[in-house]
């Protein structure tokens, strides 16, 4: 009997209190795709490639064993595909930490709590346009709310800044109530501004509407949005690719961008400024052919021009209002090649989000993420809240410290506040 398969039938009780009702899936597969979902950063590639090679449970029971770089590529070779081992070896540095018993009871028992429900691929409630993100698709997702609400019905993801304009905000109220009264659901980010207005709107209008969050379900976040995105959780789905107890970040907002692109018919981005993480989903949703709109504001306003350089840049559509929306979403099939760009558009997109390609190196990212301006943290323990190697980490940090970025005194290293 494997290690996983043991496990399984110690939380037996724990995996039952976390599945729909309906829903069944072998013991043994849904522990191991739950551990190693827990175990994962968000669209963790190298572990997407070894799941789909090897299966789930083969490639947890891999880990927890003990396997060293060697017996991965070995494993995945005999499943006919190919894994570096380089890159089996810096995976193991990244998973092995997070393999903890105790915190993922805990996480189990957080999600039973909050009523968090737990979807695997293949159940009958997995939104699988997200399959399209192929090595980078979630492992697993984590839903408060009608699970319902990922598969019933077509969907448009409405995104934008946070700073929103009074503009920008009618823009959204309209679009969304106008998109509810033609039968989508409206996916977006649960964020303030234009987020928040399109979720609120939805509601208003007695339609469906789905939060994609970059932390657990059971903290929401911003603060500010909890009865908002209680009242989503009331009609339609709070989803999270991380397990209960994970704190949003940076980086996991990036991530937690091309999961609204994947699960929705298309993206239409309804104000941007230049640098707004909107620009990111957009960078997704053309990165997988999904259809693109972008609505146009005054020239005058820096608060749009995030969308005029969508629509003269990378194809996106001019959209003005619900119905063309609605048109957008319904003239496209899903994968088309139409729209599709390159991977360093999709980047030049990001880094704009971000402020610039310094910010946006991920490893950077990552490690500042994990890093606190009051506690001093060991490598380690960042590497392992950064999920990355130890190595890395080590690497990261000193090219931080020589920019002045982080500091370490006597014990541990600190993030200062100017960065």
């Amino acid at each position: 009997m494997s290690i996983v398969t043991r496990s399984a039938a110690d939380l037996r009780a724990e995996l039952t209190a976390v599945r729909p009702a309906g829903d069944e899936a072998e013991p043994a597969h849904l522990l191991a795709t739950a551990l190693l979902g827990f175990a994962a950063e968000p669209g963790d590639g190298v572990l997407g490639r070894l799941i789909a090679a090897t299966g789930a449970v083969a490639a947890a029971d891999s880990l927890l064993a003990g396997v060293d770089a060697a017996g991965l590529v070995e494993l995945v070779a005999a499943a006919g595909e190919a894994l570096d081992e380089r890159e089996a070896a810096t995976g193991i540095e990244r998973w092995r930490p997070r393999l903890d018993h105790a915190l993922f009871v805990r996480s189990l028992a957080q999600a039973a709590r909050v009523g968090a429900r737990l979807l695997v691929p293949g159940d009958r409630l997995w939104p699988v346009a997200v399959d399209e993100l192929a090595q980078h698709a979630p492992i697993t997702l984590w839903v408060r709310g009608r699970g319902e609400a990922l598969i019933e019905a077509p969907s448009i993801a409405l995104v934008g800044a946070r700073a929103a304009t009074s503009y920008g905000e009618h823009v959204a109220l309209e679009s969304a109530a106008g998109l509810v009264d033609r039968g989508f659901t409206v996916v977006s980010g649960g964020a303030y501004g234009i987020d928040g207005m399109a979720h609120r709107s939805a509601i208003a209008s007695h339609g469906t509407t789905v939060a994609f969050l970059a932390g657990g379900v059971d903290r929401f976040y911003p603060l500010g949005h909890e009865r908002l995105l209680t009242r989503i959780a009331d009609t339609g789905a709070v989803v999270s690719e991380l397990a209960c107890g994970a704190a949003p970040t940076k980086w996991r907002f990036l991530q937690r961008n091309r999961l609204i692109a994947a699960a929705s018919d298309a993206t239409v981005v309804l104000e941007a400024g230049m640098r707004s993480g909107s620009l990111n989903t957009a960078g997704h949703a053309a990165a997988l052919g999904r259809p693109l709109g972008a609505v146009p504001g005054p020239v005058t306003s820096p608060a749009s021009a995030g969308c005029h350089r969508l629509l003269r840049e990378y194809d996106a559509v001019c959209v003005v209002d619900a119905e063309q929306m609605a048109e957008l979403a319904a003239g496209e099939p899903r994968g088309s090649a139409a729209v599709r760009v390159g991977a360093a558009e999709v980047d030049d997109l990001a880094s704009r989000a971000a402020g610039g390609t310094d910010t946006m190196d991920p490893e950077r990212l990552r490690v500042l993420d994990a890093m606190s301006t009051r506690s001093r943290r060991e490598v380690d323990d960042i590497a392992r809240r950064a999920g990355m190697p130890v190595t890395a980490v080590m690497g990261v940090l000193a090219v931080l410290e020589s920019h002045g970025t982080v500091v370490f005194r006597g014990d541990g290293w600190l993030r200062r506040r100017s960065a």
